[in-house]
């Protein structure tokens, strides 16, 4: 595994636990989300994680090894990229990926690929004071890819981004997961989530509602019907069947056989259905 947790619970002074008993576990490879609204204890799992926040309870081991016996070495294995904007404003683009590569002892990327990557190529001589805070969202994406970490954490990675934008960073995401990196994402956007992510958990008041693939989870949670939507003389009418016993329903294949068929969809329901199902909550 590459991130394993047992009981992880963590509190700010003395105010009720942020995070509560956490235990999951994240695959190599894997693509893992972390979902809630805010407040949820989303971000400070991930700020454990990342070793920016220490004094917690339980048992967190990253690459087998226990996070409290990693060193500087262990950000030489992991990217972060936060959900705000972090880069020097005054330096171009190029510049800030060329003095955050000096922080490793190991190689890193050429900054003007990574740049090509997340579709800043043309802009690497601007200064980040002149960018979008979707151009700087998409920088930070490329900082934080630039050693080529084995562990990535996301948080809020399309937050800010228009769809074409977006649509970059999670086709950026899945090829990183394809060359086997593992990615640990925030996020409160179901369609992110229901889109990249192998495994989901649902984080409601620093608990785990729940884990599971969402594929799985449509399928545990579906209520086994079936849309139709067929035209006959110029109307397009809707009808729902249910699954159970559809080969032998006469309706519907009458309506298949003498009319013209629109489309037809099975009626899963979405992971924001389920989130609200299995917590009694919204993400927003």
């Amino acid at each position: 595994m590459m991130i394993e947790a047992n009981e992880l619970t963590f509190a700010y002074g003395g105010r009720p636990p942020a995070v509560n008993g956490l235990t999951f576990s994240v695959a190599e490879g894997e693509v893992f989300g972390f979902l809630g609204p805010s407040g949820a204890g989303k971000s400070t799992t991930q700020k454990i994680l990342i070793r920016l926040l220490r004094r917690y309870r339980g048992d967190v081991r990253i690459m087998t090894r226990a996070l409290k016996d990693w060193g500087p070495d262990y950000f030489e294995r992991v990217g972060v990229c936060f959900e705000m904007p972090s880069n020097y404003r005054k330096l171009t683009a190029i510049e800030n990926l060329r003095f955050f590569s000096s922080f490793f002892r190991s190689p890193t990327l050429a900054p003007e690929e990574v740049l090509e990557w997340v579709g800043l190529r043309p802009d690497a001589n601007k200064r980040v004071e002149q960018f979008s805070k979707g151009m700087q969202t998409r920088l930070n994406l490329a900082r934080s890819l630039i050693n080529r970490p084995a562990l990535l954490f996301l948080d809020e990675p399309t937050s800010g981004l228009d769809p074409v934008n977006a649509r970059i960073v999670r086709d950026l995401i899945r090829r990183e997961r394809d060359r086997g990196t593992t990615v640990f994402l925030t996020t409160h956007d179901m369609h992110v989530a229901d889109e990249l992510c192998d495994n989901v958990g649902f984080l409601v008041d620093g608990r785990l509602a729940r884990v599971g693939a969402p594929s799985a989870l449509r399928l545990e949670h579906s209520n086994r019907l079936l849309e139709l939507r067929t035209e006959f003389g110029g109307v397009v009418s809707s009808d729902r069947f249910s699954l159970d016993g559809l080969a032998t329903d006469a309706r519907f294949q009458q309506l298949i056989r003498d009319r013209r068929i629109e489309s037809i969809h099975s009626l899963e329901p979405s992971l924001e259905d389920i989130f609200i199902q299995t917590t009694g909550q919204r993400l927003s």
